[in-house]
Formats: structure tokens, C-alpha cells, sequence
């Protein structure tokens, strides 16, 4: 059968440039716009899927509100099953490293910082939590005013020696996590043959990993190579070889003066946002657990997101994202893709009011694969 070539011109304009599609035995049909007041860019939203042929044979590709797709037969495309991908990130949902390595890690601080005089029993590590309701620097703080600051730092230089130990601490976590010290959370690797059985991919996003890059890839390969044969890894060469990458984030697209302006209003107010909310959590003496992301980084968490669904093979909205920090839950937020929270003791007492469901672990009676296929959150 022929193909056909079709040219968007508009809306889909970028730097005067068409953008061509050709598409197999070509059908149309208009969807309802949806209601996404969340994009990024002045431009309207793409997701690009490509289902695969034992489910949903053909190729489809949504621009904005329309939709074209190829099949082998009308009548093959009558009910077709629900497709689902899940996404997973590393931090508190492969491995929960702050339950068995951050008391440690701050031991092994100490000692590379020469204070002897420096250590942390599990008693005095959960008296510490428990007065500083879990923030890092109060604990040094509070431990530091209990047993004496070291001579060498002056009263102007402490708030700087604090940084500079968990500076230290966090490259000590990160060589705990990399190491065999640090084992997976019980019941995932029979979450991931789970869902490999089910045919549901499974993608593992590495790109905004807090631990960087080599530590994120390194806790992946606790799964096993034939279980990582069976998934994606996406990481930052991956964002930026997807289709979302190369045209919301590739070099070829500058932003404009409007755009460059609404980047900087957003800069503004999350500052200005993130500066209320310490002071209202000073004058009531709690720790608020917020999202502190920057506009720069929750942009590249959308772009991960977008470029996991992409490499799944799957529209955004059927993917789930299984999320361990406050971050990847204002990404899936931002472009409407479904999160379920996995809890780990960094996250214990934070409050998650835009996931989905709020799961303790994998399998039993928290999250599992027919579950999500079910979409029973809770």
C-alpha cells in the first residue's frame, strides 16, 4: 500500500520549520482536547506511542488533539486491551539506602573529617531524628551543641561546617549504595519477572537520580543482568536521543524572549514558595517535606518522564510512574501521568496529596502488578 506524506503546519510550528509525518494507511479521528493547563512550552504537547503488534497492531502518534493511526484492519482495532507501562526510579523504590546507610554514612564523615570524638549509635541516631524530625542539619546541629563543637571551627564558620559534613556524608551514601552492602527492597525483583510476565514494560529512570548517574546504574545491576535485559534504563543520553528530547530540548530550539520571561516567572515563585513555607514550618517548629526542585530540574524530570513512555512504547497517560521522592511526583503531576509513592524511611512522614496511592513495599497486601493492571490504589 502506498504511504501517504501529510505536513502539520499548524499548530505544530517550530523556528518556521514543517514537521512531516508518514503514516501508513492513514485513519483520523478527532479526540477531545484535554485539559492540560501544565505545559512547559508555548507549543502543544506531544506523546509519541508506538503499541506494540501483539497488543495493538499498528503505529499510533498523538499530536495535541488529534490522532492517526495504522492498522492491519478496521475491525482488529474494536476493544482494544488496556496498555500499561511501569516506570520506576531508583531512590527509595530499588533500594531504601537511608534505612541501612545513612547512620553510617555520617560515621564514615566523621572519621574522614578526623572527629574522633564523633559517633553515632543507633540510639543516639534515633534521638536525633526524633528531636530534629529528620532534618539533617539540625541533627549536626543538635549534636554538635550536645557534645561540643570542634576548636578549629569558629562560631561564624559553623553553618559552613555543617555543609561540608554532609557534603561528605552523602559521597559515603553513594558508595554504600553502589556497594553489596546495600540489598534491593524485599519483593522487587518479583515485582519487575511479574510485569515482564504480564507483558507490561518496565523502565527504570536514572536521569534525575540524585546519586548520579554511575551509583544509579550500579544499584540497577543488583537486578541481575537477565532481569536488566528484560527492562530500559533511561538516563540522560537516553532523554536526550528521544524524540521529546530532541524537540523540546535539543540545541536547534532556543527559547524565545516570551518564553525565556514565563522560565524566570517560574524561577521566581518557586523561590518565593519554597521561602514561605520554611518560615511558616520555623515559627510552628516542624519539618516540612516539600518539593524544592528547581524549574531547570523538574524540566528534566518531565523530559525523563516523557522519554520513559516513549521508549516503552506507551501513550504517557497509561504509564505509572512508582515514585520515592517528592520530585518525581511534581513531574508526573505536571504532565498528568499517574504516580503511586513508594514510602521508605527518608519519606515516612511526608505527605503526598497529588499520587494516586501511597504503597510501604512490594507484594502482599502493597503494591503489586495486578494491582496496577486493576488499578486498585489502595
Amino acid at each position: 500500500m502506498d504511504a501517504t506524506s501529510c505536513s502539520l503546519l499548524n499548530p505544530f510550528r517550530l523556528s518556521s520549520s514543517i514537521i512531516s509525518c508518514t503514516i501508513t494507511n492513514k485513519y483520523y479521528y478527532e479526540t477531545p482536547p484535554r485539559n492540560n493547563n501544565n505545559n512547559l512550552y508555548p507549543f502543544p504537547s506531544c506523546s509519541f506511542a508506538f503499541p506494540r503488534s501483539s497488543n495493538f497492531p499498528g503505529k499510533c502518534l498523538h499530536i495535541n488533539s488529534f490522532t492517526a493511526f495504522s492498522s492491519l484492519s478496521a475491525s482488529d482495532n474494536q476493544n482494544p486491551p488496556q496498555e500499561l507501562a511501569v516506570l520506576l526510579e531508583v531512590e527509595g523504590v530499588l533500594v531504601d539506602a537511608y534505612r541501612l546507610g545513612n547512620r553510617q554514612a555520617f560515621n564514615v564523615a566523621f572519621r574522614k573529617l578526623g572527629l574522633d570524638c564523633a559517633n553515632w549509635t543507633v540510639p543516639i541516631y534515633s534521638d536525633l531524628i526524633r528531636k530534629s524530625t529528620g532534618d539533617e542539619e539540625r541533627m549536626l546541629i543538635l549534636f554538635f551543641n550536645r557534645i561540643g563543637w570542634p576548636t578549629a571551627v569558629p562560631t561564624n564558620e559553623k553553618k559552613a561546617f555543617v555543609k561540608n559534613v554532609l557534603k561528605e556524608k552523602k559521597n559515603a551514601l553513594d558508595e554504600f549504595l553502589a556497594s553489596k552492602d546495600a540489598p534491593l527492597r524485599p519483593g522487587v525483583e518479583d515485582f519487575v519477572d511479574n510485569a515482564y510476565n504480564e507483558g507490561i514494560p518496565v523502565i527504570v529512570l536514572i536521569a534525575y537520580s540524585k546519586c548520579g548517574d554511575r551509583i544509579a546504574r550500579s544499584v540497577v545491576e543488583k537486578l541481575g543482568s537477565e532481569r536488566i535485559s528484560k527492562l530500559k534504563i533511561v538516563g540522560d543520553k537516553e532523554v536526550e536521543e528521544s524524540l521529546y528530547g530532541q524537540l523540546v530540548l535539543g540545541k536547534g530550539l532556543p527559547y524565545g524572549v516570551d518564553e525565556q520571561l514565563a522560565k524566570e516567572a517560574r524561577k521566581a515563585v518557586s523561590a518565593q514558595k519554597h521561602r514561605i513555607a520554611e518560615e511558616v514550618a520555623s515559627m510552628l517548629k516542624l519539618s516540612v517535606d516539600m518539593d524544592t526542585s528547581s524549574p531547570e530540574s523538574l524540566d528534566k524530570i518531565v523530559a525523563t518522564l516523557r522519554a520513559g513512555a516513549e521508549y516503552a512504547e506507551i501513550p504517557f497517560s497509561n504509564c505509572i510512574l512508582i515514585a520515592g521522592s517528592q520530585s518525581g511526583v511534581a513531574g508526573a503531576q505536571r504532565i498528568g501521568m499517574p504516580c503511586v509513592v513508594m514510602r521508605s524511611s527518608l519519606t515516612s512522614r511526608a505527605e503526598f496529596p497529588s499520587a494516586n496511592a501511597i504503597m510501604d513495599g512490594f507484594g502482599g497486601a502493597d503494591l503489586t502488578v495486578s494491582k496496577l493492571q486493576q488499578k486498585q490504589w489502595s
